[in-house]
């Protein structure tokens, strides 16, 4: 059995002191201050006096190694260590290599597939807890987002999709609906009343309204046309006229 320690740098790699500087603080507040994290690099050692990590290179595997505490690259901030491994070095050895043709430096990703998601595999392999959460807090805050923010454009196009079919749906209802009322108003039937224009824009303004369709009378009524109807008096009337024309 070997210890397998973590070993932690504030990233300061940026090429501007200024920058570099300011990360150092972002640390000190984030992860000192209130225990969240910050932006970290980190490395495994395991067997011997070196730390494997990972990172971005145009060819080839991203899997490096250097002295423990001494990558020229960052600033070294401390040591933790995660356990005790069962494995043997030759088993170790053979992890690594696996490790060294899975994580190819041109897949590195800053906030999907970075240094320390590399350690927490390798952490795994060797049966020993993960890395501490604040350790890569932020670049797994980052990934989440992202990940809303594409599900969100998805949703979005989805939403957009279903509402112009929606729309096409609707619209070729209504043309529908027109030609029925153009049909009808060419029947015999509706030769009278029905083939007025105000009928038709009445009768289409019920159907999307939800109302029920009014008869052509109704229509007439509506536009200020009133049937003539006649009554009990002009019935006498008539009648009366009819009598005195016969006798």
């Amino acid at each position: 059995m070997t210890d397998v320690i973590l070993h932690i740098y504030d990233v300061t790699n940026s090429g501007s002191d200024r920058t570099n500087s300011t990360i150092v603080q972002i640390n000190k507040i984030f992860k000192d201050g209130i225990g969240l994290g910050g932006i970290f690099h980190s490395a495994v050692q395991v067997y011997g006096d070196d730390e494997w990590s990972f990172g971005f290179c145009e060819q080839g595997s991203g899997v490096f190694s250097c002295p423990s505490g001494k990558n020229p690259m960052y600033t070294y901030r401390e040591s933790i260590v995660l356990g005790k491994t069962n494995l043997s070095i030759f088993k170790v050895n053979q992890i690594l290599r696996e490790l060294s043709r899975e994580w190819p430096g041109d897949s590195y990703d800053l906030l999907a597939k970075n240094c320390n998601h590399f350690c927490d595999e390798f952490c795994e392999r060797l049966g020993v807890q993960k890395l501490p959460g604040w350790v890569n807090r932020f670049a797994n805050a980052g990934d989440t987002a992202m990940e809303v923010a594409g599900n969100t454009a998805v949703r979005f196009r989805q939403a957009k999709t279903e509402i112009v079919s929606a729309s096409k749906v609707a619209y070729r209802f209504l043309l529908g609906v027109t030609n029925n009322v153009k049909t009808g108003v060419e029947s015999p039937n509706n030769s009278n009343n029905g083939g007025s224009p105000r009928f038709q824009a009445a009768w289409l303004k019920n159907i999307i309204n939800g109302a029920k369709p009014s008869t052509s009378s109704d229509a007439e009524n509506q536009n200020g046309v009133v049937p003539q109807q006649s009554t009990r008096e002009d019935d006498k009337a008539l009648l009366q006229n009819s009598s005195s024309y016969n006798s």
